[in-house]
């Protein structure tokens, strides 16, 4: 019989370590696909559905009739009149609605965040269903009230005995920047409303007890916090304003010609479908741009936003 010796305490029984598992294919490393292999679906579906038919407009509106590319049709449309006064006609419509959408915007925000009344939550969940409405809706609501046979002509009429009420601004300019204030109002109202939502309150109350007055707490305080909120709004709805269709065309007003409607004029009055697409490649450009300054300037506010916080 065998005698092993007994273990001591300075001694301690073996381990015994876990034997790694075994490669079912020993020597090959398994194989993964690239992952730009994983970007081709989407980004084909995208230039199927998007980018294909954008670029069908683009080539058309440079194609020569003989074959070859050509800018003459660009030289000929934007050197003519319609086009100038299109064009101005939408910067001019375009900047004086965005102008009242930031300041009835500001106000309105300003008095659903900060002033109590009943109803004030309620009021904001309506800017957010608001947000949804069609444009033409709003701008038939109008037409409605101040429209030639709408009710402010028709109390007008029935006042004073007149075969017509004195309401007709619909039809012009002013018409279609008080629907588009009226539409675009709360595109405004919302990013600022985000924004008053994060502000702290300590700050108010603050400059409260030290006597300042509330303009001078909006001007100091509200609006230094609000600036990016607005730069972000404005910007939306000046995009907006510059490519509305529906908002002119429901108003009537034949006189207010702005890029979208001399498309619309273009390609399907006079079928003349390569000044139509000359336009709207112009009208095109012109939105990316001002969407690239907007990338720029909301950039910046938010880069001096965090330089002001870590002071």
């Amino acid at each position: 019989m065998t005698a092993y010796p007994a273990p001591t305490a300075d001694a301690p029984p073996a381990a015994h370590a876990p034997e790694p598992p075994a490669d079912p294919v020993p020597g090959r490393a398994p194989r993964r696909l690239p992952v730009w292999v994983w970007a081709v679906p989407p980004v084909a579906l995208l230039a199927a559905v998007f980018l294909y038919p954008l670029a069908l407009v683009a080539a058309e509106s440079v194609a020569a009739p003989g074959g070859g590319l050509t800018l003459a049709h660009h030289a000929d449309v934007l050197g003519s009149e319609s086009f100038r006064s299109a064009l101005g006609t939408t910067v001019f419509v375009a900047v004086t609605s965005t102008a009242g959408c930031l300041v009835l915007g500001f106000l309105l925000a300003l008095v659903v965040a900060f002033v109590p009344f009943p109803g004030s939550g309620a009021t904001a969940r309506f800017i957010d269903t608001y947000l949804s409405f069609p444009s033409f809706l709003i701008t038939l609501a109008l037409l409605f009230v101040y429209g030639t046979v709408g009710m402010a002509n028709g109390m007008w009429t029935d006042l004073t005995g007149a075969e017509s009420g004195p309401f007709r601004f619909l039809a012009t300019p002013w018409g279609v920047i008080l629907a588009e204030i009226t539409y675009f109002t709360p595109f405004v109202m919302r990013p600022l409303l985000a924004a008053f939502g994060q502000l702290d309150t300590a700050q108010l109350e603050v400059a409260s007890s030290l006597g300042a007055r509330p303009l001078r707490v909006v001007r100091e305080v509200i609006l230094p916090e609000a600036r990016p909120a607005l730069v972000a709004g404005g910007a939306l709805v000046l995009v907006l304003c510059l490519n509305e269709f529906a908002i002119v065309l429901f108003t009537g007003a034949k006189d207010v010609v702005t890029l979208p409607m001399l498309v619309y004029q273009a390609a399907i009055l006079r079928s003349d479908y390569t000044t139509a697409c000359v336009v709207a490649t112009v009208n095109a450009a012109l939105s990316v741009s001002l969407y690239l300054v907007y990338r720029a300037a909301t950039a910046r506010l938010s880069s001096d936003g965090g330089r002001r916080a870590r002071a």
